[in-house]
């Protein structure tokens, strides 16, 4: 790190190299939870004594910029969010007044260090394990084409009409059939079709949650739903998770002392883990919430793409009590872009959902689920979750092949057993923002594991995703990730606190 540093100045060099961090860290430049140097690593590079840089450091932590961990180092903290704004010349103070009174809570996703940085992930040279959706080339457009053509010769302008809130009857019947296959008991009646999971999440929150509530999630988790959470102003308690899923083992505390309003997972090929959890813990948690009397959410974002191994019945197929609200999606079996997800809800929960639906925006599209009826009612969901299937799976494997061949021994990960996600842990000491400074370099990227974490992050990790890459493109790019990990895990290392108190004395 590079410091200019005036010598002779009234300001003592420990407030220059303090201001220079911070405007670092203000303008993103240092990225949330990236390593600052060793105090005695910036010391020699300086020419100042280590003091200087301790004291800076001391400065920089009061003024919550960065954040200290005993025996791995110092970090930059995740600035506060602040809501995005259109880039205007004129200062704030001439906005309109009600402008300047807007709710000042943090919209998803506005730390725009992480924003434009995983902007570059999308560059046309840009390998990117990052992005979490199905790869395009895969849907069969033509025939949802002509699904589309059938629609509107069968039903003409009503195709373009308002549906029912709840959502196109037809569509609803076909989904009730696909779930009786997969052993989930349930009647279009309880069905209810929202623009994508994401709205379904959202809808079920607005629908049991009020501001302060606690939410239990896992750690990590899905990291729009974590942002959902915080913008409804919710408190979140997280349970860690291992290679059979969520840490249930750990819940009965949480529950017992904090009564939560609800606990959202995602059991099945979780994200960002691609964990699967196990059936001894999927029955103990719901034993619990019937103990407790809570609800669960379950993420059953893409359960249909297994590759190895039995299925595991879900939450709600063992469910005989309604304490499950399942919600599922179309899109990352078929394709986002149409915004078609669903949820299995009963009672009077069922009825605030359309309640919520209908004011937020009268319903999901009726041409969109006329014509996603017309696909997957005549077979062709099966014959498409079949041929996507092995398409995922030789990516799968290809990812698996070359992280052996390429990821240096200190990189970590479980093999998934469906989805689209493989989930690398590494050492302690590693920076993920260094990291994936030095990965975009070489052309390739990830999901950076802070950003699927509740709070301050546990351990230090990367979610890569092999949806979206050819076999040969996997290659390539792993290759590059492992060159890149190298040189991060070469660096120099945090003095453990036993070598600290030895020099010391």
């Amino acid at each position: 790190m590079e410091i200019p540093l005036d010598r002779d100045a009234v300001t003592p060099l420990y407030q220059q190299i303090q201001r220079h961090i911070a405007h670092l860290i203000q303008e993103g430049a240092l990225l949330p939870h990236s390593r600052l140097p060793a105090t005695r690593r910036l010391a020699a590079d300086l020419g100042v004594n280590r003091i200087t840089v301790s004291n800076a450091y001391a400065e920089l932590e009061a003024a919550g910029l960065v954040y200290a961990q005993t025996g791995r180092g110092t970090f930059v903290s995740a600035l506060p969010e602040v809501s995005c704004q259109p880039a205007r010349e004129e200062p704030q103070s001439e906005w309109p007044l009600w402008q300047q009174a807007l709710d000042a809570r943090p919209l998803p996703f506005t730390d725009e260090r992480w924003r434009k940085l995983l902007g570059r992930a999308r560059e046309p040279d840009v390998i990117s394990f990052a992005g979490g959706v199905p790869d395009m080339e895969t849907f069969p457009v033509e025939d949802f084409r002509r699904a589309m053509q059938a629609v509107f010769h069968r039903d003409g302008q009503t195709a373009l009409d308002y549906g029912p809130v709840q959502g196109y009857p037809p569509l609803r019947d076909a989904i009730a059939r696909f779930l009786g296959e997969q052993g989930i008991a349930v009647t279009s009646d309880e069905i209810f079709i929202a623009s994508g999971s994401q709205q379904a999440l959202s809808l079920v929150a607005m629908a049991l949650v009020r501001p302060r509530d606690t939410v239990i999630v896992e750690s990590p988790t899905y990291a729009n739903a974590i942002q959902m959470f915080k913008w409804l102003d919710v408190r979140l308690l997280s349970v860690s998770t291992d290679d059979e899923g969520m840490r249930v083992d750990l819940l009965e505390h949480l529950l017992k002392h904090h009564r939560p309003r609800l606990i959202y997972t995602i059991p099945t090929f979780h994200n960002p883990t691609g964990t699967t959890l196990s059936g001894y813990r999927r029955r103990r948690l719901l034993a619990l919430v019937k103990r407790y009397g809570l609800p669960i959410v379950e993420d059953d974002y893409i359960g249909d793409l297994r590759y190895d191994g039995p299925r595991e019945p879900s939450l709600r197929a063992l469910d005989p009590a309604a304490n499950v609200i399942h919600v599922s999606t179309f899109s990352k079996m078929l394709m986002p872009g149409p915004r078609v997800g669903f949820v299995l809800a009963q009672g009077p929960l069922l009825e605030r959902l359309v309640a919520v639906k209908r004011q937020t925006d009268l319903g999901t599209s009726g041409l969109i689920q006329r014509a996603l009826e017309a696909y997957v009612g005549e077979g062709r969901w099966r014959a498409h979750t079949r041929r996507v299937s092995r398409i995922y799976k030789r990516r799968r494997d290809a990812m698996v092949a070359a992280m052996a061949r390429y990821l240096p021994p200190e990189a970590e990960w479980t093999v998934p057993k469906g989805g689209f996600f493989i989930w690398v842990r590494l050492p302690a000491w590693v920076s993920i923002g260094d990291l994936y400074l030095a990965a975009v370099e070489r052309k390739v990227a990830f999901a950076p594991g802070p950003l699927f974490f509740p709070g301050t992050p546990a351990y230090p990790a990367f979610r890569l995703s092999f949806s979206q890459q050819p076999p040969e493109r996997i290659l390539e790019g792993v290759e590059r990730l492992g060159e890149a990990l190298r040189v991060e895990l070469n660096r120099e290392r945090p003095t453990p606190p036993e070598a600290r108190r030895v020099e010391m004395v």
